[in-house]
């Protein structure tokens, strides 16, 4: 293992040894790889690249040409219709509902745009948005997709998993259904329910060994009744709808989403990359696959390197978590009382001892596609090449403003 990371180490540094820091780079060996065992783990059933995770189109259409992978699953409209204008595919739910009026207007304007792409909604309140933008009797259906909230709610007002739509029953889920399908200008095609508190949330937390047996439970407890209440709320909305997809799972929850009878395909992106936050997975690691190098600046005192730069925290809760972690070489840490700077980040142990003013310290982020947006572009390594490939930033889409 250490061998691994130290020839990870030379490989990183010499393919990208012509380049200035911060330099971002992903492996394609371990991108491919993790590919194939996303692949396998979905177990026959398609899987739909979640770009919120990726926010590469070279990558994007990396991952598409393999086998298994159809469809992409993006964040915002925008960004749909942006992938299918530059012919990335054909074929795009968006996760979440839009007040995007421009987007919208341009979607009802375009026949062929209007049947490549899905939007996502839980309320009719916005039916009536889109109703806004555009007339119903005078555009092509507006292809719709139901989100089903997958959180578990075990008694009372106990809530267990994200904050997502508020159609939780199969009662609900048949409501909007039928209303739909009063409603000129919709057609009802899919269904998706993800389950955060399954497929986003690591079961071996390190050092937090009751947390990590509460979690297990939770996760044994709250399944079985998301697999009735989410096939119950697909039967219910088939009374209103011709279905052509059932969507669930992410990186975390691919092998139990996929034996769901009810899902006919799943969602992974952020196992591509393999950040940090999946090292607390018993399940599945992927391999890590992206890395970002920043440059020794100065040595203030034995034991510790300070780099340039450093702060690119993860969203979510403002915890450790969230945190880059020093990956290479092996054996450094932050600073307890300084953490990841903004301008410099000092960084502590016996490996610091090795670097001087120039070298590299490679991290891992936390999170998967928040890279991209700190960077212009991506080195993608082959071998000991680099190819330079733009992300959504260096393609100048700032698709969350």
């Amino acid at each position: 293992m250490v061998t691994d990371r130290i020839a990870l180490r030379q490989r990183l540094d010499q393919a990208t040894d012509h380049l200035e820091t911060p330099v971002a780079a992903v492996s394609l060996a371990a991108f491919d790889a993790n590919a194939d065992e996303l692949t396998r783990r979905a177990a026959g059933k398609p899987i739909r690249v979640a770009s919120k995770s990726v926010r590469c189109r070279a990558l994007l259409e990396r991952v598409l040409t393999r086998p298994g992978w159809n469809g992409v699953m993006a964040y915002t409209l925008p960004e749909a219709i942006w992938l299918v204008r530059t012919g990335v595919t054909d074929d795009v739910l968006v996760a979440y509902p839009t007040a995007d009026r421009t987007a919208l207007r341009e979607l009802a304007a375009d026949p062929a745009l209007a049947a490549a792409v899905t939007v996502m909604v839980d309320h009719p309140a916005q039916l009536d948005l889109i109703d806004q933008t555009s007339t119903p009797g005078a555009r092509p259906p507006i292809r719709l997709c139901i989100d089903v909230d997958a959180s578990w709610k075990p008694a009372g007002p106990l809530h267990v998993g994200v904050r997502r739509s508020p159609v939780h029953s199969a009662v609900q889920a048949g409501t909007l259904a039928r209303k739909i399908s009063t409603r000129q200008g919709f057609q009802l095609v899919g269904v998706m329910s993800y389950e955060a508190h399954i497929a986003g949330v690591g079961d071996d937390p390190p050092g937090r060994a009751l947390r990590a047996r509460a979690i297990r439970l939770m996760q044994k407890k709250a399944l079985p009744e998301l697999l009735a209440r989410r096939s119950a709320a697909v039967r219910a909305i088939r009374e209103h709808a011709d279905l052509e997809f059932v969507n669930g799972g992410g990186t975390g929850s691919v092998a139990a989403t996929s034996a769901d009878p009810a899902v006919t395909e799943v969602t992974a992106g952020s196992g591509l990359y393999g950040p940090t936050l999946f090292d607390t997975y018993r399940s599945w690691r992927p391999a890590p696959a992206a890395f970002f190098a920043l440059s020794v600046v100065r040595r203030p005192a034995p034991r510790i390197a300070t780099v340039l730069g450093g702060g690119w925290i993860a969203s979510g809760p403002a915890e450790a978590s969230r945190l880059p972690t020093p990956y290479l070489p092996d054996g450094l840490r932050f600073k307890g009382d300084e953490g990841a700077g903004e301008v410099q980040t000092p960084l502590l142990g016996p490996a610091a001892d090795e670097l001087r003013p120039g070298d590299r310290v490679w991290f891992r982020h936390a999170k998967a596609g928040e890279l991209c947006e700190r960077v212009n572009e991506l080195q993608l390594i082959d071998g000991d090449t680099a190819t330079p490939a733009p992300t959504y930033r260096g393609e100048g889409r700032a698709f969350l403003g």
